[in-house]
């Protein structure tokens, strides 16, 4: 298993948008472990003030513009022999927070409650690393539980580029916080090399991520991205999946939350039946009683929602 580091910098960076036209900055093989260092926040998520950022995060912010979304993403990074079809498995290896600040931001017209609302706000959190705390102005201390928000591959070519805001079948940004050190995502693989990005470092995040922001703030994550060529006779995997420490997840995006919640549910249903062979309605009692549905963020355009199920239930 061969070892990467990939910086970010303006030519290894794509701010706002995957496209699979985007050519990748790190060819790797299958089982490799890369260590990507990643960036959160442009000027006016910071408020103005770059004094407090690393040199090459304002390199980033002068000299590259946004397009379509606010997540700066480093990447992509082709895997060797991947291709349509296959799956690629992005196993979190390590993550580790590299600043002692992060952001919050409340956006006019964005979160679960924009009527009530409706101004624009931004603050600046600091983050104890030693403790992994933050500390609010009014005084509650939060325990800090990083993870990345977007995990992406890139979209299938025909549909060009696409904003890194809403998630989709490529990943993207999902922002589930249960892909914790220990966790495989698995992802669909559309072009030729995957193409994986990483961005959108969150510090701590609640499920539902309500206000449009968590705790955002710049990551370093290692990661061992494998692949898995498609058998002849199987059908591609279609949707991201992920397997934890403790619980098989199964997901569904759109811009209903009960269409979102009715996909993560026939997914699971098609999971349990794949690896157990139970029939599809004994799978669909199982999960009423030991399935749980969780609201994945409800800010992304596409609303998110996770099935869990704990892995020790399964035969």
């Amino acid at each position: 298993m061969a070892h990467h580091l990939l910086e970010s910098n303006p030519n290894t960076i794509h701010w706002g948008h995957l496209d699979a036209a985007i050519s990748p900055k790190l060819t790797v093989n299958s089982g490799d472990l890369v260590v990507i260092d990643t960036l959160s926040g442009g000027r006016g998520d910071l408020g103005g003030d770059l004094s407090f950022v690393r040199a090459n995060h304002r390199q980033i912010i002068e000299n590259v513009m946004p397009i379509d979304g606010p997540h700066i993403l480093t990447g992509p990074i082709a895997i060797r022999g991947a291709e349509p079809g296959d799956t690629l498995e992005v196993k979190i290896v390590e993550i580790e927070l590299t600043e002692n600040w992060g952001y919050n931001l409340i956006r006019p017209g964005a979160g679960v409650l924009p009527e009530e609302f409706p101004h624009a706000s931004h603050r600046i959190l600091p983050i104890d690393r030693q403790s992994k705390t933050t500390k609010l102005p009014w005084g509650v201390e939060l325990p800090l539980d990083p993870f990345f928000g977007v995990l992406a591959v890139a979209p299938a070519p025909d549909k060009g580029r696409v904003s890194s805001v809403p998630p989709g079948e490529f990943g993207g940004n999902i922002d589930n916080k249960e892909l914790r050190v220990g966790s495989s995502l698995f992802l669909p693989i559309f072009v030729a090399g995957a193409n994986f990005s990483a961005g959108d470092g969150h510090a701590v995040q609640g499920d539902g991520e309500i206000d449009v922001t968590a705790l955002e703030t710049c990551l370093k994550g290692s990661f061992q991205l494998i692949l898995h060529k498609r058998p002849i006779n199987d059908p591609p995997l279609d949707f991201p999946r992920a397997i934890t420490n403790s619980h098989y997840i199964s997901m569904g995006f759109d811009a209903n939350l009960n269409v979102a919640a009715q996909q993560a549910s026939r997914r699971m249903l098609d999971w349990l039946v794949s690896i157990t062979g139970w029939n599809r309605e004994e799978a669909y009692v199982f999960c009423s009683l030991a399935c749980d549905l969780h609201i994945t963020q409800m800010v992304n355009r596409n609303r998110g929602v996770h099935a869990m199920v704990r892995r020790e239930l399964i035969p």
